[in-house]
């Protein structure tokens, strides 16, 4: 998914919303995630649309974040960001090694 050119997008008043949500994770600090090469990318079946694919991404930037996203126009939008469960959490770190 993540290639060196990607354009990141995202609603402002939405990322404000998540940070006051989400222990002031926001949507510049979460984009990051796509820089770590272990990360994790999973289709999102519950809350992907016949016009919209959403994808749930587990990344490490500091803390292990999830993010949700989308392709528009090119574009990644990030409709959400936050650290991640325990269960997440663990996810990534099960078979790091192997990815």
């Amino acid at each position: 998914m993540y290639d060196i050119n990607m354009i990141f997008e995202w609603d402002n008043a939405k990322n404000e919303l998540n940070k006051a949500n989400h222990d002031g994770i926001s949507f510049e600090f979460a984009v990051r995630v796509f820089l770590d090469e272990k990360r994790i990318e999973k289709y999102d079946w519950k809350h992907s649309t016949d016009t919209e694919d959403r994808w749930n991404v587990i990344g490490r930037v500091e803390d292990v974040l999830f993010v949700v996203c989308t392709e528009r126009d090119d574009r990644t939008r990030i409709i959400s960001a936050r650290k991640a469960t325990r269960e997440e959490t663990n996810e990534y770190y099960d078979n790091y090694d192997l990815r």
